[in-house]
């Protein structure tokens, strides 16, 4: 491929840069993009400067990934039910980080917080990186993010994992059960990555980038890699 356009889709940084490059190049098949579910969650917010749905065309979905609720270990708590409960008996207590306003992991947990019937004290950050590092060091105690995040975190005692989202536990972390199994279940939020290409790209062209991306993320070491 002769250019690759990567775009952080977050709200309040420069997430739309990326997409108005795409839109506004050649539909040849050599400009593509690579997004998050954010994507589709952005424009519902933040007006972007062009059609999120209608200037692209989808090629190819890379992974799905589930969300892991995570906590500080000073929180007294094992448990989804026992999470829930304390978050009752302190309502707009506990804090909870996010990677910024309106991104994933703050919709995520303002989701579970509507089906559990909490409330629950947001703390913004300007990424991911900087919230994980105040919930480790105890300045937050509730955050939602993907599992290779933490995993190492979780693993060393630093954090403890409540429950995770999707159908099935994780291999990594069979313990972790899912919302369904510890008494949430219409909770079911799952990210994802996908590739896009212009608006106007021919049809065969989508379609062989779409075969062969298919071929690449089929491919044992890559499947190894993702999981």
């Amino acid at each position: 491929w002769g250019q690759q356009v990567l775009v952080d889709n977050r709200p309040g940084g420069n997430g739309f840069i990326g997409g108005e490059a795409l839109v506004r190049s050649a539909p040849d098949g050599y400009t593509l993009m690579l997004i998050t579910s954010t994507y589709i969650m952005t424009p519902l917010l933040i007006a972007p400067p062009y059609d999120a749905i209608n200037d692209v065309a989808p090629v190819a979905t890379l992974s799905n990934y589930a969300d892991m609720l995570v906590v500080h270990p000073s929180l007294p708590v094992n448990t989804l039910q026992e999470f829930i409960a304390l978050a009752k008996s302190k309502p707009g207590k506990l804090n909870y980080a996010s990677s910024g306003t309106g991104g994933s992991t703050h919709l995520s947990t303002e989701l579970l917080s509507m089906l559990a019937g909490i409330k629950m004290q947001h703390i913004p950050y300007k990424g991911a990186g900087q919230s994980l590092t105040d919930l480790i060091g105890g300045q937050v105690q509730v955050l939602f993010t993907t599992p290779i995040n933490v995993l190492p975190h979780i693993m060393s005692g630093k954090l403890k994992a409540i429950a995770v989202s999707g159908e099935t536990r994780l291999p990594a972390l069979p313990q972790v059960p899912t919302f369904a199994e510890a008494g949430l279940p219409g909770y079911d939020v799952k990210g994802w990555n996908a590739i896009l290409a212009p608006a106007g790209t021919p049809k065969n062209i989508v379609e062989q980038l779409s075969v062969e991306i298919g071929k690449i993320v089929r491919m044992p070491e890559i499947k190894q890699r993702f999981d």
